[in-house]
């Protein structure tokens, strides 16, 4: 089934100045989701499900959140924080006129989707959480991006190097998640070290109490052989959310290689959460 797909933008104004944030539309309606690339990706590896889901009749967006894709890249770590990156979901809910969405991610989005829920639960309808970073992922976290902002920040010319190696090459002549590599590599030191440096030293996702809290449906899916995003965080998180479902994947690219089973997975949790009316969230006496 062919839908269509539309490519938008929207300001947002942070403490650094005005940004401008893309992203892409997928079919239409009313049933909204949003979906967020790992750290560093473009919002175009969510492209796959993201045509599964509108064929599927769901109204999809993908988001580019600063520093990522064709979106601005502030060479300010202000700029950024998982917190941030939520609040760039609920800006683009109110520039797109959705009182709700289900939100997803991968790695990171996965954390910021967490951050969304936490900083405005009224606008989350439910989660689909594939890898998410927690206290198991710490320390291969600071050993894949340590280096990442030791180079940029002192050694600046490998990225720029990188990025002039692989710009040239056109992107349709390469299998798509070859694409999704260069698109990758095509970064800017000053913006990779600032991103890098303010996910160091912001919050990382909500904490363990507030993730107990979030009374929605959510679809957690853990990689198995995956040291940098560990099975363990999955697992934790899916015992702490009160409506998760949790899912394994057979290696860490069996979303992007093998995509029937999650996808169809990811299908079933967005209806499910359209389908049913969305509870209040308890209050204590």
């Amino acid at each position: 089934m062919l839908v269509s797909e539309r490519i938008g933008q929207l300001f947002v104004e942070t403490d650094t100045g005005r940004d401008r944030l893309e992203f892409t539309e997928y079919g239409d309606g009313d049933a909204w989701v949003v979906l967020l690339p790992a750290e560093l990706l473009p919002r175009r590896m969510q492209q796959p499900l993201a045509r599964v889901l509108a064929a599927e009749g769901l109204h999809v967006v993908t988001l580019d959140p600063l520093g990522h894709g064709r979106s601005d890249r502030p060479a300010d770590p202000q700029a950024y924080s998982v917190t941030a990156f939520a609040e760039q979901v609920v800006a683009l809910l109110d520039h797109l006129g959705a009182a709700q969405a289900v939100v997803g991610g991968v790695s990171l989005g996965a954390n910021t989707a967490l951050e969304t829920a936490a900083i405005a639960p009224a606008r989350v309808r439910g989660l689909i959480l594939e890898a998410p970073i927690l206290d198991n992922g710490v320390e291969a976290g600071v050993l894949t991006f340590g280096p990442l902002l030791l180079t940029a920040r002192f050694a600046p010319f490998v990225v720029s190097a990188l990025r002039r190696a692989t710009r040239p090459v056109p992107r349709g002549i390469v299998p798509f998640w070859a694409g999704i590599a260069l698109d990758t590599c095509d970064q800017r030191p000053g913006a990779v070290a600032a991103l890098v440096h303010g996910l160091f030293f912001g919050r990382a996702a909500p904490s363990a109490r507030e993730r107990r809290r979030m009374d929605v449906p959510a679809l957690v899916v853990g990689h198995a052989l995956d040291p940098m995003r560990p099975l363990a965080d999955a697992e934790m998180l899916a015992g702490e959310l009160p409506r998760s479902t949790f899912l394994t994947a057979r290696t860490p690219l069996e979303w992007r290689l093998r995509p029937a089973r999650l996808d169809r997975a990811a299908v079933e949790l967005a209806h499910a959460c359209w389908r049913t009316p969305r509870r209040r969230r308890r209050t204590g006496s």
